[in-house]
């Protein structure tokens, strides 16, 4: 299947009053088509099984090359996968993806499916921890929503609490970086890790909530009452 054959798939969902508003809530400047997000599910569920990993890269990357924003939805959905083999393709397209984010929906769909590839290979957080010093944003905030797997252990292995606290410290150390999305990122980190290590989120927010931003630190701790 070429990009311009699923394009033209998604575009027969098109709605252009659905396209301008959500072109105007999430403040962007890409072409919208209007079309949700449960039909981006059903196309690419279906791409999924007709193709194969190589035709899925392929046809992801072309997506992704359109800058249309439900042809980068749906880009990222056809990667998001827990079980793909051969996966060293997927990753560094994935990767190659996150300096170009410019907004939370199109870069949170991506993390997704680099969350995937981070868990299926711990390694690559050596690459993510690179991520914690850009000065983009965007990449930045990847280093934690891609590392969100590691806040859902109940009962951690010992491997699992080394990453866990790897990427806490990462947390920590954006507590002065007083951007909305950076002080977002931090809380959702730490909100998903009070659901199943209540102690080590109360710990991060007794050291470091007096220096977040009251919002950010009120939903860190919004499962630790």
């Amino acid at each position: 299947m070429s990009p311009e054959d699923a394009l033209a798939q998604i575009a027969d969902h098109s709605d252009e009053t659905r396209a301008a508003g959500a072109k105007a809530y999430h403040k962007s400047k890409r072409v919208h088509l209007g079309v949700p997000n449960p039909v981006l599910n059903v196309l690419t569920q279906g791409w999924r099984k007709e193709l194969d990993v190589a035709a899925r890269i392929t046809l992801a990357d072309g997506l992704w090359q359109t800058d249309i924003f439900e042809a980068r939805l749906a880009a990222a959905k056809l990667l998001t996968q827990a079980r793909i083999r051969p996966d060293d393709a997927s990753w560094d397209l994935i990767t190659s993806w996150v300096p170009q984010f410019d907004g939370w929906a199109i870069a949170d769909h991506a993390c997704m499916a680099g969350q995937r590839r981070v868990t299926a290979d711990p390694a690559r957080l050596d690459l993510v921890e690179a991520w914690t010093t850009s000065e983009h944003m965007w990449t930045r905030r990847a280093a934690l929503v891609m590392t969100l797997p590691w806040t859902k252990q109940n009962f951690p292995k010992p491997e699992e609490v080394a990453a866990r606290e790897r990427v806490l410290g990462w947390a920590a150390s954006y507590v002065p970086d007083q951007q909305w999305f950076i002080q977002k990122a931090i809380a959702w980190w730490v909100r998903e890790l009070g659901k199943h290590d209540a102690p080590r989120a109360r710990a991060f927010l007794e050291e470091h909530g007096s220096a977040m931003k009251p919002f950010a630190a009120k939903e860190a701790g919004k499962y630790l009452d």
